[in-house]
C-alpha cells in the first residue's frame, strides 16, 4: 500500500532539512542527532521511576525500573532500546518504555547496556543477558513476579532480545514467558528484498545499517554468529513465545519475517504483524503517526496477555499462522 501520509510529510520535512546521514557523522554526533529526535512531549504518568544500576560484566549497568500503578506482584518486562547498538539510551525510549509499563501493567526494567564502538559485540548482549538474569533473581524484591518474566526490545534491541532468549535456552538463566520483538535485527544480510526496495528514502537505509554492523561487529566471522545474528541460528527450537512486528517500507522487515517463520517451522508459537505504510521505528512514532497507534496498543495487549498466560498467536493477513 502507498506511504502512510503523516509518514510521508515527516519524511518529506526530514529531507528538506539535508541533514547528513549517519554513516557521514561520528558515533557522538549521531547520539545526538536520535537524542534530539526522541526527545519526550507530555510524560504519560506511571506509578513510579526509580534509575538505579545493576552489576555487569563491564561494570555497572544503568538501568530504569518503570512501576505501574497499584499493588504488586507485577510481571517483569526486560527492555532493550533500538538505536543499531550505538546510538540509544535511557532517555531516548522513555516514552515507550512509559506507555508499556502502563498499558502493559507491567514493571519495564529498561537497560542502558554499553554501546559501539566503545564496546564492540558481544559487550551489548552481555549486558542485556546479565540485566534479565538479575531480573529474574531480584523480580521479587522489585514487588515483581519471577514467573512471569519476559524480554524485548526493538531494532538493535529486538536483536538483543531475541539473542538473549538464544542464549538462557544455550547456557541457562531465568524462564522467559515472551520475547517482543519489534522490527528486530536478525541477520548481517543486505541483500534481501527488503534491503533492496527500502535501501533509501524511509528513514533507515541500506548504508546506514551498514554504519551501525560496521560499528558494532566488524568480524564478518562474528556476524554469522547466532548471538549477533539471531536468525543464523541451527535450532531456535525451545525459545519462549513471540510477538514480530515488522514495517512494510523497512529494510529490516525481510529479516524479521523470515525470523518469525523460523520460529513457527521450530515449534514456537509466534504472531507475525507486518504493519503496511509504515517505516521502522514508527511504532516510537505513535505520539507523531496517529496510524502507528494501534501497533503500540497490539504489542501492549500481547504482553499483557502472555504475562496473564492467555496469549494465543492471533491470525491476521500477515501472519505465520493465517
Amino acid at each position: 500500500m502507498p506511504l502512510e501520509a503523516v509518514t510521508a510529510a515527516l519524511l518529506e520535512q526530514m529531507s528538506k532539512n539535508g541533514a547528513p546521514p549517519l554513516e557521514q557523522r561520528s558515533a557522538a554526533e549521531a547520539r545526538e542527532m536520535f537524542r534530539a529526535m526522541n526527545r519526550s512531549g507530555d510524560p504519560v504518568p506511571v506509578g513510579a521511576i526509580e534509575d538505579r544500576v545493576i552489576p555487569g560484566p563491564g561494570g555497572e549497568i544503568p538501568v530504569r525500573l518503570y512501576r505501574p500503578e497499584g499493588s504488586g506482584p507485577f510481571p517483569v518486562h526486560v527492555y532493550c532500546h533500538g538505536g543499531g547498538w550505538v546510538i540509544g539510551d535511557l532517555d531516548t525510549h522513555d516514552s515507550h518504555c512509559r506507555e508499556t509499563c502502563r498499558s502493559a501493567q507491567c514493571l519495564v526494567l529498561s537497560v542502558d547496556y554499553r554501546l559501539a564502538p566503545e564496546h564492540p559485540f558481544p559487550a551489548a548482549l552481555d549486558d542485556a543477558y546479565a540485566a534479565v538474569c538479575w531480573a529474574g533473581e531480584h523480580a521479587a524484591e522489585l514487588g515483581g513476579d519471577p514467573r512471569r518474566l519476559s524480554v524485548g526490545g526493538d531494532s538493535a534491541g529486538g536483536n538483543l532480545a531475541a539473542a538473549t532468549a538464544q542464549r538462557i535456552r544455550d547456557q541457562g538463566g531465568p524462564a522467559l514467558c515472551f520475547q517482543l520483538l519489534i522490527y528486530p535485527v536478525t541477520d548481517a544480510n543486505f541483500e534481501t528484498g527488503s534491503y533492496r526496495s527500502n535501501a533509501e528514502g524511509y528513514m533507515l537505509t541500506r548504508s546506514g545499517m551498514a554504519w551501525f554492523w560496521d560499528n558494532y561487529c566488524t568480524d564478518p566471522a562474528q556476524r554469522r554468529s547466532p548471538y549477533a545474528s539471531p536468525l543464523q541460528a541451527q535450532s531456535l527450537a525451545g525459545l519462549p513465545p513471540a510477538l514480530v512486528v515488522t514495517a512494510e517500507y523497512d529494510p529490516l522487515r525481510d529479516e524479521g519475517e523470515a525470523y518469525a517463520r523460523a520460529l513457527h517451522e521450530a515449534g514456537v508459537p509466534v504472531e507475525l504483524q507486518r504493519y503496511d505504510g509504515m517505516i521502522h521505528g514508527f511504532v516510537g512514532m505513535a505520539a507523531l503517526i496517529p496510524a502507528a497507534r494501534p501497533a503500540l496498543e497490539h504489542a501492549c495487549q500481547s504482553l499483557r496477555a502472555a504475562h496473564a498466560g492467555t496469549w494465543s498467536p492471533a491470525s491476521s493477513p500477515h501472519s505465520v499462522n493465517a
